[in-house]
């Protein structure tokens, strides 16, 4: 495939495969029946953990010319006791049908205050060593969502962010939450700082909130509840914030009501990426 289509694809994954560990989405259009309230889970619910991935080529369509895909994917959340401190580093290389390789790397870290409502955010993403973009800033919502987002990279300057903006950490429990109380389906603005153009559009569909069981590889998962989950991006200039087009990335994956991932499936168009958590570390708070 042409070099820059391939340099195009590279940038793409390292940008989506931030938002597949993020969080989701904001309110289920299609609730269960009524049931009895329960408590809603807190910030405490999220485990702090680090893990590693192990990324490989699922399938790539014509006429991307991807013939291989392998890299590695750390994620990182620490609790610092106001906020959620996270941090991701990702590489990926890519082999076309010629055998040219291309590496594509990114270096994300966040702080999200564990009041949803502040974000600050740095990302640094190179393509064959070489650095090709930096995003950096920081977010501030008001109580309905709505708020701005003042960038000092790739250069100064602020976006409005729409009503009902949910940042990378609330998104997640608010996903975990529907999920729990029997949502299928959600939608919500998404700022997670991976972008230098504001809020996306998500839309995500569950199939269901999953008894535990046991889990032989990663024991700490096996009292814990879970959820499958596909969710879908959308830049909002070209759906005018309705999620119609077509989306600029998908990902299939497994949510423990911890707020761990597995069995990542992440669509980038021209080919999908599976993620294998081979690494898993529950980490300890001293807050």
């Amino acid at each position: 495939m042409p070099h820059q289509s391939r340099i195009g694809a590279a940038s793409r994954q390292a940008r989506g495969a931030r938002r597949l560990l993020l969080g989701l989405a904001a309110a289920a259009l299609l609730p269960a029946a009524p049931r009895a309230a329960e408590p809603r889970p807190g910030p405490e619910a999220l485990a702090a953990h680090r893990a590693g991935y192990a990324l490989s080529l699922d399938r790539a369509r014509d006429p991307a010319g991807i013939a291989g895909a392998r890299g590695v994917m750390v994620f990182e959340v620490l609790d610092a006791c106001e906020g959620w401190a996270t941090r991701q580093r990702f590489t990926l290389v890519l082999t076309d049908r010629d055998g040219q390789q291309i590496e594509t790397a990114s270096d994300y870290a966040t702080y999200e205050t564990k009041d949803g409502r502040s974000l600050r955010f740095s990302l640094t993403q190179t393509t064959e060593g070489a650095v090709s973009q930096r995003i950096a800033g920081e977010a501030e919502l008001r109580a309905d969502g709505s708020g701005r987002v003042r960038y000092t990279e790739p250069e100064a300057k602020e976006e409005a962010l729409p009503e009902g903006t949910l940042l990378p950490m609330r998104h997640t429990l608010r996903a975990l939450q529907t999920a729990r109380e029997g949502g299928r389906m959600l939608i919500a603005p998404l700022f997670d700082g991976t972008s230098a153009d504001g809020a996306q559009d998500s839309t995500t569909v569950i199939a269901g909130w999953h008894a535990p069981q046991a889990n032989e590889r990663f024991p700490a998962l096996s009292a814990l509840a879970s959820a499958r989950m596909r969710v879908a991006f959308f830049d909002r200039q070209d759906t005018g914030g309705g999620g119609a087009s077509a989306p600029s990335y998908e990902v299939g994956l497994r949510y423990w009501e911890n707020g761990v991932a597995d069995e990542l499936k992440m669509d980038f168009g021209d080919f999908v990426v599976d993620g294998r958590l081979e690494e898993l570390a529950i980490l300890p708070s001293n807050c």
